[in-house]
């Protein structure tokens, strides 16, 4: 950094800190990408989040899930599917990360066989490392135009099965701590760092409200697409229904409530179901592409990518990752927390979020001002892609240039992280 100052000075007497952001946001041994390199969001839908195994998607397998949200986001645009260079889906549960499942649902999207599709299994983050994925093969001009979706059923496809493993694993702390509940990692985060019961629910109770407050002011109903879908019901009878809102929102949840609700992983403990995410359906895509090609073809800018970052932490603690995730992202973009106007953190747990705003020192405001997986549902390999949408037209609403910040926990001891500008209107 100090180099950095002193050939920013050379190169720039008058004392602009601009050339030093600039100099900073570089990743190194490339220069800076000339604004027409730029890799920018153009739109993104979402569906609904259904509750799993008993909410509206229960009998919907996840390629009609994926379909709808992949023909809407072209439709919308109205931009053909041969044009696009690649697709990635961001799948957890799914056998093989569902690579199977998502060419039935391409070709389901009526997209032809030339255009190629893949999957990303990087578990909570599936979605978001999608669209780094897809920004990555637009930086290296492999592409011009990718999708980056992430979609899960978890109604038809249960977390348990850890797959095939080595006995070995027993002989080595970090590998044994892999296998650790999701629940438990959340109690050992709240006893580590002293994140009190009262705290973990009163953000539980927050995010519900907020989470009910946009829902019934129509702030979502821009990002949803509505799905038509089959559900049976316990007597075998089929109906035919249109889903169009969240259905893990609970608007009359009270911190009585809360407080009265027993530990779900321990009987000591401090984790309930009122402040832990809550079990889902859903999908997501996103279209990106490089800003010149954008403009070429008269698309508009929803945002743009400007810094990501993926980091490790230790596998019993998985829920601290954005505390580490975030300020590298904000580091590779040149920016602060200061500058950031949104976080769109995953509530995993309230815990492991209250964690992480309380280390990084984020204004509560600023925090899921739309709700977050407490409320609106957490369908794994969907998230990170909804989590960008929902941010997206968050900022777009405030009308003003903008950044945001998406980030999520990683089972097995992971954070990831991205920023995004929302140009203006």
């Amino acid at each position: 950094m100090n180099r950095l100052k002193v050939i920013s000075r050379h190169l720039f007497p008058g004392g602009s800190s601009e050339p030093l952001r600039v100099l900073r946001s570089s990743e190194c041994g490339s220069s800076v990408p000339s604004s027409g390199e730029e890799v920018v969001v153009v739109h993104g839908r979402r569906t609904a989040i259904g509750k799993a195994k008993r909410g509206s998607f229960k009998d919907t397998t996840p390629d009609e899930l994926l379909c709808a949200v992949m023909t809407a986001v072209l439709t919308d645009v109205g931009l053909s599917p041969d044009q696009l260079g690649d697709l990635c889906v961001g799948n957890v549960l799914q056998p093989g990360a569902g690579a199977l499942m998502v060419r039935v649902a391409h070709f389901l999207s009526g997209f032809p066989e030339t255009v190629p599709v893949y999957t990303v299994n990087r578990q909570c983050s599936s979605g978001l490392q999608a669209l780094l994925n897809i920004a990555g093969a637009i930086r290296t001009g492999s592409i011009e135009l990718g999708l980056a979706c992430g979609v899960e059923s978890m109604s038809l496809r249960s977390v348990g099965n850890p797959g095939d493993l080595s006995s070995r694993l027993s002989d080595n702390e970090k590998a044994r701590d892999c296998l650790i509940p999701m629940g438990i990692t959340s109690e050992n985060v709240a006893e580590r760092f002293g994140v009190s019961r009262k705290k973990q629910d009163a953000f539980a109770l927050s995010s519900q409200l907020k989470a009910a407050q946009a829902q019934n002011s129509g702030r979502f109903d821009q990002e949803i697409v509505p799905v038509t879908v089959t559900v049976v019901d316990d007597s075998g009878r089929e109906r035919r229904l249109v889903v169009r809102k969240d259905e893990g929102i609970r608007s009359g949840t009270t911190l009585e409530g809360l407080s009265r609700l027993r530990p779900a992983f321990k009987p000591d403990g401090s984790t309930t179901a009122g402040n832990s995410s809550q079990v889902s359906d859903g999908a997501a895509a996103v279209l990106l592409g490089r800003r010149s090609a954008v403009e070429a073809l008269g698309l508009p800018v929803l945002g743009v990518l400007r810094g990501s970052a993926v980091v490790g932490v230790p596998p019993d603690v998985m829920g601290i990752g954005p505390a580490l995730a975030i300020p590298a992202a904000l580091r590779q973009a040149g920016l602060t927390l200061d500058d950031v106007d949104v976080f769109e953190i995953n509530e995993a747990f309230a815990s492991q979020a209250v964690y992480c705003v309380e280390k990084l020192g984020i204004p509560l405001e600023k925090v899921n001002p739309n709700g977050g997986a407490i409320a609106l549902g957490h369908p794994l390999g969907c998230t990170g892609a909804r989590q960008v949408v929902t941010l997206l037209n968050e900022l777009q609403r405030r009308g003003r240039r903008a950044y945001g910040v998406v980030s999520m926990c990683i089972g097995t001891g992971m954070g990831a992280a991205a920023v995004f500008e929302y140009p203006g209107p």
